[in-house]
């Protein structure tokens, strides 16, 4: 019995803040200070140095307007993300095998909170943003993880080009 306990309080620390996902919303804790992160798909950007804004647009029709677009490595870009819709959504940025892992357990724990530089969680009729570097090239995935979004093809591409 020991031994389940500590491995269940070990793997609530491990996983806890990195897929909680919940009520809070992102944007109050990316106002106190921007963490520092990077990734196989960037890293996180300064404001200061944005290269170009890109608005998206999130439905209810579990669609991100647009859905695919591309930019230079060492971009930093600036993501004003808008819900259209009357649903909660989300822009997360990643790679498309660690979107649906992520995806999939947001099924499994709905109610899991977290909070990453490369994810913009919008109430309805709100905006959210991230600032973005990508400093490495290749095809990237962004979409949104709320349960049942992302299978429902809530998802878009960015390819990152030299």
């Amino acid at each position: 019995m020991k031994r389940l306990l500590v491995a269940g309080l070990a793997f609530s620390v491990m996983t806890g803040a990195a897929f909680a996902h919940g009520k809070k919303k992102h944007d109050e804790a990316k106002a106190e200070a921007p963490e520092m992160v990077s990734t196989d798909f960037g890293e996180t950007g300064n404001p200061e140095t944005v290269s170009k804004t890109v608005t998206l647009i999130m439905s209810d029709e579990m669609t991100f307007t647009p859905n695919a677009f591309t930019v230079k490595a060492g971009e930093t870009i600036k993501f004003v993300v808008k819900n259209g819709g009357e649903e909660l959504h989300e822009m997360v940025i990643g790679r498309t095998e660690d979107l649906k892992k992520h995806a999939k357990m947001m099924v499994q724990f709905p109610e899991m909170e977290h909070e990453e530089p490369y994810m913009a969680h919008v109430d309805p009729g709100k905006d959210g943003e991230i600032v973005w570097k990508f400093s490495k090239t290749g095809s990237f995935e962004f979409g949104c993880l709320i349960p049942g979004h992302y299978d429902a093809g809530m998802r878009g591409t960015i390819v990152v080009e030299h």
